[in-house]
């Protein structure tokens, strides 16, 4: 399964079209749950993610200060991740504050998408694209360019 763990709810109706029109695109390829969690304070945020990630997954925080990969690393560390008998791959966004030191310690990855900040519904959506081009690319499917 990929989970999208993340801080806030999306008020803008056209970021929720863009982002359930990527979440119906990856859900024929793989199950998929988006997990949100309440805006707050950074501590209490880190916490309430903390208490929904699970060890045994591949977690991934999305950090300006991460890993840059292009749309090809990003499919192939996907698909290593799942050849590595990983079950679920999990995508944390933090709130506007990031996230505190016991997430960043408990993760498996980094990941930068740009030195770039994006409104985080806009960034949402932004990872789903990324991650069923991922998808297409992995079954040799056109999309990719």
């Amino acid at each position: 399964m990929i989970k999208i763990v993340c801080v806030g709810k999306i008020k803008e109706s056209y970021l929720n079209d863009l982002i359930n029109d990527y979440k119906s695109r990856i859900s024929k390829y793989h199950k998929i749950e988006i997990i949100e969690l309440k805006d707050n304070d950074i501590n209490t945020e880190s916490n309430e993610i903390l208490k929904v990630l699970n060890g045994k997954d591949y977690n991934i925080y999305m950090d300006i200060k991460g890993d840059k990969l292009n749309s090809i690393e990003l499919s192939k560390l996907i698909s290593n991740i799942f050849l590595e008998g990983y079950g679920n791959i999990t995508f944390i966004i933090g709130g506007s504050n990031g996230v505190n030191d016991d997430v960043k310690k408990f993760v498996n990855k980094k990941i930068s998408m740009s030195d770039m900040t994006f409104p985080h519904g806009l960034f949402r959506g932004i990872l789903l694209e990324q991650i069923y081009r991922s998808f297409k690319i992995i079954n040799n499917e056109s999309y990719h360019k």
